[in-house]
């Protein structure tokens, strides 16, 4: 009986792969070939592999080639879009240099309409509401109108507005409780100073507007509201300035409900 040679490729010296069941035995490496990467063994299936890949792109050109249009449109249409948009705000942030020159001058008027050459905030507000120097006219424009005694049109610009920042949002919703106060409308006008209270709450700010809130209430006639908002002042903010006052009106809010 001829011997094998004990060589590196000898089955006496192939790794073993222990299997995980004791009760199976133990297995040579490549006997069943690569489990993991079975097309790298098998250049035939590969090559079958590659095939069907070449046959599914032949099979669904227009399709693949639509979804690529589509990708590249898409792609386009979003640098397009963001180049005009940049363009918009170029053009509004011209406009409203002169606009709030006018404005912190206290021409009203000219801030709001213009002055022939330059838009005013009412234009500005209106044409590029999408860009950030529209969206500040926004607020602008509402204050002009509130000084205007232009109440209504003051609460839709400034409904309007919307920022991230701690004090201008807080101020917009702050004013447009003042011009529903204007116009009598005081439960409306108690829910936006609650908004500018709430909104990113701190002591520095948030105890006036709560103030502010438990006056609309009173004219509301809403006692008991009232009470309780002095309560949050006097409770949560114990080292605010108007913690005094709020004790002080407490006290005749709690004799107006009947407490």
């Amino acid at each position: 009986m001829s011997k094998i040679p004990y060589t590196r490729n000898s089955p006496q010296n192939r790794p073993q792969r222990v299997s995980t069941d004791p009760l199976q035995p133990a297995t040579h490496e490549g006997e069943f070939g690569n489990a993991e990467h079975p097309l790298l063994e098998d250049p035939d299936a590969l090559a079958i592999r590659l095939a069907e890949s070449e046959d599914f792109v032949r099979r669904n050109k227009n399709l693949l080639l639509g979804l690529l249009t589509v990708v590249v449109l898409a792609i386009v249409g979003a640098i397009g879009y963001y180049m005009w948009r940049s363009s918009q705000d170029e053009k509004a942030q011209t406009a409203m240099f002169q606009a709030v020159n006018y404005w912190e001058a206290d021409s009203l008027s000219k801030a709001m309409q213009g002055d022939g050459q330059y838009d005013g905030l009412t234009t500005i507000a209106s044409e590029y509401g999408n860009t950030k120097a529209g969206n500040l006219a926004s607020f602008y424009a509402g204050v002009a109108a509130l000084k205007q005694g232009k109440f209504q049109a003051a609460i839709d610009y400034l409904e309007d507005f919307s920022s991230d920042d701690l004090l201008v949002q807080a101020r917009a919703y702050s004013l447009i409780g003042d011009a529903n106060m204007e116009l009598n409308k005081y439960k409306e006008a108690a829910d936006f100073y609650d908004k500018a209270a709430n909104y990113k709450a701190n002591e520095y700010f948030s105890p006036e507007y709560l103030m502010k809130k438990a006056t609309a209430q009173e004219m509301a006639k809403d006692y008991s509201g009232a009470v309780e908002t002095y309560d949050k002042i006097i409770n949560d903010y114990q080292s605010a300035q108007q913690v005094n006052e709020a004790r002080q009106m407490k006290a005749r809010a709690e004799a107006l409900a009947g407490k």
